[in-house]
Parts: structure tokens; sequence; C-alpha cells
């Protein structure tokens, strides 16, 4: 079975993450990754985690139930509750920014090793990609996409574009180092669309919310992503770089690393 190495510089430096969305993928993925960080450094990690949380909405009273959030939280921006509570916790110095992610473009992506994507439309993510590309010397490592219905979800780890880490000057001739993982947009190329229509009607209460989302499926598919990272950053190499999820069947399908890229 083929295998994805990670980059070494993402073993020896502290590693930056665009967490971008903080609701019912995102506020659960900000937790996990705030447990990820500490067994990093508990595992010799030099630096471990950075976190930015990019989100521009503000906690209403059907996120409460669903997503990490408490009464006495609405109407406060969901970055900002969330990180708040993560570094008090933990100790740490991560960073809310209640805008869109394609808002800092002179810095955001520059310091970027990897962004997570924790979005609920093809729209939000086509903006990720169109940002990531205009970006070319400056791309993250990976690209984390999560994305749920009501009751399935996927998760794919892929790199937004040919990068340094992907190949190297041997000899003065340039050695391919492994093949590119596909992203979420080159798996699902309708994605890219345009004209796709999608339901973006927000949910007045948490029982509306219910019926277009189980209650648990965020746990799960921010489980398997979380893994994902966990793999790759502890033993250094993935067999995988994504996982199907589906509540219903109880099956979870994994998405093997590919013999010749995209």
């Amino acid at each position: 079975m083929s295998h994805h190495t990670i980059h070494p510089d993402l073993l020896t430096t502290q590693v930056n993450i665009a967490l971008v969305g903080a609701g019912g993928n995102g506020s659960q993925m900000l937790t996990g990754l705030a447990r990820l960080h500490t067994a990093m450094l508990a595992l010799q990690h030099p630096a471990g985690l950075r976190v930015t949380v990019y989100d521009p909405d503000r906690v209403s009273e059907s996120n409460v139930g669903r997503q990490l959030f408490s009464p006495s939280d609405i109407g406060q921006y969901k970055a900002c509750v969330l990180v708040h509570r993560i570094n008090c916790y933990y100790g740490l110095d991560w960073e809310a920014r209640p805008t869109r992610y394609t808002t800092p473009l002179t810095y955001g992506p520059d310091l970027t090793d990897i962004v997570i994507s924790c979005v609920d439309s093809a729209a939000s993510r086509r903006e990720i990609e169109n940002l990531l590309a205009e970006r070319r010397t400056s791309t993250p490592h990976y690209w984390l996409d999560l994305g749920n219905r009501q009751s399935d979800g996927q998760v794919i780890l892929g790199n937004p574009i040919a990068k340094f880490n992907q190949a190297r000057i041997v000899d003065g001739k340039t050695k391919v180092v492994q093949p590119l993982l596909p992203t979420v947009m080159d798996l699902f190329p309708e994605l890219r669309n345009k004209r796709r229509k999608e339901d973006d009607t927000p949910s007045c209460s948490l029982a509306e919310s219910l019926e277009k989302q189980d209650l648990f499926v965020n746990d799960h598919v921010t489980r398997w992503a979380l893994h994902l990272l966990w793999t790759l950053f502890r033993t250094g190499r993935i067999e995988h770089h994504g996982y199907f999820i589906n509540l219903t069947s109880g099956a979870v399908n994994p998405l093997p690393v590919p013999e010749g890229g995209r």
C-alpha cells in the first residue's frame, strides 16, 4: 500500500494552523487540536501547534447544544469564545479572528502550514482554493477539509498545489519525493460549479438544526480528522489521507493514499 510521508520541517518547528470555521466541526476540532498540541509536546516535538481561528459568525440560540457553546455565549463571536476558552484551559496563546479567512491576504496564508476547513458550503471551499492558488509561493503544506450532511461526512487531507515539499533538488536535478495528495476539490470537482444549489438557510432553533444534522455527526467527523493528524505527526507517515463516515450504516471507509498522485 502506498504511503505519504510528512515533510520534516513540520517535525522540527512550530506548526501553524489556520482553522476556518468555528461551528459544528470547527468547535470540536479546536478542542482536539489543543489535546494534539499537548501530546506532541509530551512526545518531544519542539514547539507543537499554534492555531488561528477564522469565523465571522456570532453564537445563536440554535448553536447551543449541537456546537460547543453555552447560553451565555449567545451574541458573542464564535472564534473569540472558543479561543479564549482554550487559551485559559491549556495556557495557550492561540488567536481568534472574527473575520472570513479571505480577509487577511497579506499575511494569513504566509504563516500557515496547514489549513483546516470546517465550512458548510461549496462556495466557501471555492474561496479557500482560490486563495491558496493566489499564494503559490507560500501555500500551506496541507489542506484538511471536513464536511458532513445529516448523518454522514468526510475528512480529506490534500496538498493544495505542487509545492517544494513534493520535490527536491538532488545533484542539480529535480527529484519527485512523493505524489501529491488530492484535495477535496480534486476528488469532488463538482464543488467548483458556481451554479450548484445549496441550502444555506440558517436554523432558528436547536430542534430545527437537528432536522438537518444528527446531534453527534460532528463528533464522529472531527475524531477521524484528528486521528489522521495524530497519525501523521506520531508516525511521520499515513497510508490513508481521508475517511468517509456513515452513522446510519456504521461504516467508516478509508481513502488510500494514491500511487500516482492526482
